[in-house]
């Protein structure tokens, strides 16, 4: 059985192309040209002042006796209204306290990167977000599967942060994407639903999407994240995580202090991944208003719902999250959760305003920092208590995962 695996990986990755090693070469490329500037402005003393008696009534109510150990940022304009860095690199040694160049793991808010790389080749013309999975993976085995379904989680796929376990993957062997890939083959574990029925929030769903993106490229996703978002935006403490990142990365802790090591879904990326600070989130944010980096166009399908055979103001958009208020205000963000890292990345495009909150220790407070976009108009936030560490809009929690 195991060498029956091992060939049904080697074939899996054949049909997948070469494509992991194509854009590997020894050629010295001219560096980008910077997308927007690095400097970073400050609003002026009396709008911070109107400001942060309400940030810091935020963090002393919902973070109590336990502390926020993260960075947060908070933007109007481009202009940081609030910034602060609590706690240490490691909660449990507090040799170094953090700073402003120190990465965290953003979990699912890696989704917003993969998602609009792909909505980038799409731009070009390099992919249809109606083309099923069959054009990219050979004999795909679940079928009338596009990449628009991944894109918005309407797939059905099943999602490999659960089924590897029941399917006893030998977790002293690490997954990878291709993995993911060659597991839809071998194992075949269930479709949840036909394609395009329903919204179900998958992490498959953007592992394909990262495989998707080297195949059309011809990079690896490491390369395709650094030549067209890191570099030109000049996200220079921005990375996607390999095994060799592990001893330097910022690690992660439970909320009693327990440090998570290495595990076995820890390399697959597109779903989750990619390390960043506040301030690059910030660089981020703020490209996709230029209009240098999307089309309008580009932007409004991204931002868009697509899924509403439910009542309620949460949606879905193309690699973003959506609250859809009723008096016609929109949030755009993501929240993300991977081991102890806990991550929220809010844009209210309306206003023009940003709220980034990164932690590596447990700390489920962190998502209620969607109160704060009232500090900005009418979201009518500032009474849901609901922590919003769930993965889809029907309010149901998946089993684990990259939230």
């Amino acid at each position: 059985m195991k060498n029956r695996f091992v060939q049904l990986l080697l074939a899996c990755a054949g049909l997948y192309g070469c494509h992991q090693n194509a854009g590997k070469n020894t050629e010295v490329k001219p560096a980008p040209v910077p997308v927007m500037s690095a400097s970073f402005a400050h609003a002026d003393k009396d709008e911070v002042a109107r400001y942060q008696s309400s940030i810091n009534a935020f963090f002393d109510k919902n973070f109590g006796s336990r502390g926020f150990n993260g960075s947060y940022l908070i933007a109007r304009n481009g202009e940081i209204i609030s910034e602060g860095y609590k706690g240490y690199r490691d909660v449990i040694t507090k040799d170094y306290a953090l700073g402003e160049h120190d990465a965290f793991h953003l979990a699912s808010v890696s989704k917003t990167f993969t998602g609009m790389a792909v909505l980038k080749l799409w731009e070009e013309g390099k992919l249809s977000l109606d083309d099923e999975l069959s054009v990219y993976f050979d004999k795909f085995p679940y079928k009338d599967v596009t990449v628009k379904m991944l894109l918005n989680h309407r797939s059905g796929l099943p999602n490999y942060t659960n089924y590897l376990d029941v399917y006893k993957w030998d977790k002293k062997k690490m997954a990878t994407n291709l993995d993911v890939l060659a597991s839809l083959y071998k194992m075949h574990p269930p479709i949840q639903f036909t394609a395009g029925k329903r919204f179900s929030y998958c992490n498959t769903n953007y592992a394909l999407l990262a495989l998707i993106i080297e195949k059309v490229s011809g990079k690896s996703y490491h390369e395709y994240m650094e030549e067209t978002f890191f570099i030109p935006l000049e996200m220079y403490d921005s990375y996607v995580f390999r095994a060799e990142d592990e001893k330097s990365s910022l690690p992660s802790f439970e909320w009693n202090n327990r440090r998570y090591g290495l595990e076995f879904m820890d390399l697959v990326y597109g779903d989750k991944n990619i390390y960043s600070t506040v301030r690059d989130m910030l660089k981020w944010d703020q490209a996709l208003y230029n209009g240098k980096l999307f089309r309008p166009e580009t932007l409004e399908a991204a931002f868009t719902g697509y899924s509403y055979e439910k009542s309620g103001t949460r949606n879905y958009g193309l690699g973003w999250r959506l609250t859809e208020v009723e008096n016609g205000r929109k949030i755009v963000y993501h929240n993300g959760w991977w081991h102890g890292n806990n991550t929220v990345f809010i844009r209210l495009p309306e206003e023009k305003a940003t709220i980034i909150l990164l932690g590596n220790k447990y700390n489920r407070g962190i998502y209620r920092a969607k109160q704060l976009c009232d500090l900005f108009g009418d979201y009518r936030q500032s009474n849901n208590l609901f922590q919003e560490s769930d993965s889809d809009p029907a309010n149901t929690i998946a089993a684990g995962g990259s939230q």
